[in-house]
């Protein structure tokens, strides 16, 4: 599905977090010019705004990033019958019969990704093969191995933002479950998180004893 520029500006906004125009007419191939256009019909919808951050050499540059409204342009699918069903689960069966849910997912969850994972691979070759699991599933994630042999797990969308906000049980074993895929080798650490005001949740996979 191709986009147009409009279009590809808030992805990389969302995927690349705050940016200036120059970067992202760098990035979208069109004029600081352009870039600047496209930010200020952007901004008329309400979907991005910015800030101005003190560079280095003490010249403010303007970053821009997405709204709330903005964000919510990567919708949760189903949302609404989610939080319906969430509802019912706790009405008919109690929290208990929601626990019991939640439980049959997260083993679901780390079954499928277990299939995924060779654990006979360099550890970075592992998270990558997570994260394109857990893109597969909406989570518009990626690896991201850093220059102290430690990998990042960057996740830029939560496609059950909804029902994790209504009950935060549904995430509360992704640190245990990506731990128990990945080996006994490395820790698990999430280093940022959506629903804790984050702009993502991002997971920092540390090798012990390098």
């Amino acid at each position: 599905m191709s986009m147009n520029t409009s279009e590809q500006t808030l992805f990389l906004l969302k995927m690349r977090g705050p940016q200036t125009a120059q970067q992202l007419a760098a990035l979208l191939d069109i004029t600081s010019m352009g870039a600047r256009r496209q930010l200020e019909a952007a901004q008329d919808k309400g979907l991005v705004a910015y800030g101005d951050v003190a560079d280095k050499v003490g010249r403010p540059s303007r970053r821009w990033a997405l709204t709330q409204q903005g964000h919510a342009r990567f919708p949760d699918r189903h949302a609404d019958l989610t939080l319906e069903l969430i509802a019912q689960v706790k009405t008919l069966f109690g929290d208990e019969g929601l626990d019991k849910l939640i439980g049959a997912r997260e083993r679901s969850s780390e079954a499928a990704y277990a299939r995924l994972v060779d654990p006979g691979l360099a550890l970075a070759q592992r998270v990558d093969s997570l994260a394109r699991a857990r893109d597969g599933e909406g989570y518009m994630a990626h690896a991201e191995p850093q220059d102290d042999g430690s990998v990042l797990l960057v996740e830029n969308h939560c496609p059950i933002c909804a029902a994790a906000t209504a009950c935060q049980n549904f995430c509360r074993s992704e640190l245990a479950i990506f731990q128990r895929v990945l080996g006994d080798d490395c820790t698990v650490e999430r280093s940022e998180y959506l629903l804790q005001g984050g702009r993502r949740c991002v997971y920092r996979i540390i090798p012990i004893g390098t």
